[in-house]
């Protein structure tokens, strides 16, 4: 390989693991290959409808009563557009309520839905968004659309400024049976175990955990499961519930995007490469 070949793919033989829902992986899994690594899907979260839509379309006939909301995840967003669509809820008569989003992506899909997204927290976690919303919400209503679970950082802390905040489920995660073979194979076999695993959640974690076998206790390692993978983390939270479960943070995003995981990855390499 050329010098000029191996400056335009820094990853070029390293296999890395992208762990995201099949809908969701093409971001991380295009921007690893334009760098010329050798990715291998295997979703370690599957995303479904919540076991009901009876809270969310409630919020939406009356969505004109709330101040603020809060869209937490791309996911979040698709499931919005699509009970507003059922409903016949136009955009526009979400034009008086301030949204308030996590990082860019929940952005831009937030906007080309036909939201004006008015606050996108500095940092992409529930505690940036309540720093962000300090001072401001104190006696209004806020509506949270998330996950059915998900961290109660957000309510719990509005709530503590006098905010009336609503939560509904837009969707559940779920651990795909799908995957569990083709995990553990991928991991036992050490021609095709990745050099590099990715995490863009604690869910991601927590399955991943539960596809090798140990849903309440980190993988079993004494066969060397993991031996020479390299853990990265997408941020601060994910990197938590890594080490909930006695797993290393090898990388960690210092930008909580897929841009950022993407960067974190090649940086490391570049190192290690160095060494």
């Amino acid at each position: 390989m050329t010098a000029r070949a191996e400056r335009s793919t820094p990853l070029a033989g390293v296999r890395v693991l992208v762990g995201r829902a099949r809908q969701h992986a093409s971001a991380l899994s295009s921007q690893l290959q334009a760098l010329g690594a050798i990715v291998i899907e295997i979703p370690f979260i599957e995303i479904r409808p919540p076991r009901s839509y009876q809270a969310l379309d409630t919020a939406l006939k009356q969505i004109s009563e709330y101040d603020w909301l809060i869209l937490t995840s791309i996911n979040g967003v698709e499931a919005l557009a699509a009970r507003m669509k059922k409903l016949k809820i136009e955009p526009g008569k979400l034009a008086g309520i301030k949204v308030v989003t996590i990082g860019p992506s929940t952005r831009s899909a937030t906007e080309n839905m036909g939201l004006r997204v008015s606050v996108v927290p500095q940092k992409y976690v529930a505690e940036s968004v309540v720093e962000s919303l300090r001072g401001k919400v104190e006696g209004e209503r806020v509506l949270l659309v998330r996950a059915a679970v998900a961290r109660d950082v957000i309510p719990r802390e509005l709530r503590k400024m006098s905010a009336t905040v609503d939560v509904v489920q837009a969707y559940q995660t779920v651990i795909p049976d799908s995957s569990m073979k083709t995990l553990q194979a991928a991991m036992a076999d050490i021609k095709r175990r990745p050099h590099v695993v990715t995490f863009t959640s604690s869910s991601t974690v927590r399955n991943f955990v539960a596809l090798l076998g140990g849903r309440e206790r980190p993988p079993d390692t004494s066969n060397n499961l993991l031996g020479g993978v390299r853990l990265a983390s997408i941020g601060p939270i994910t990197s938590a519930t890594l080490r909930e479960f006695g797993l290393p943070v090898h990388v960690e995003a210092e930008e909580y995007t897929i841009a950022g995981l993407t960067r974190a990855i090649l940086k490391d390499h570049t190192q290690l490469s160095r060494c």
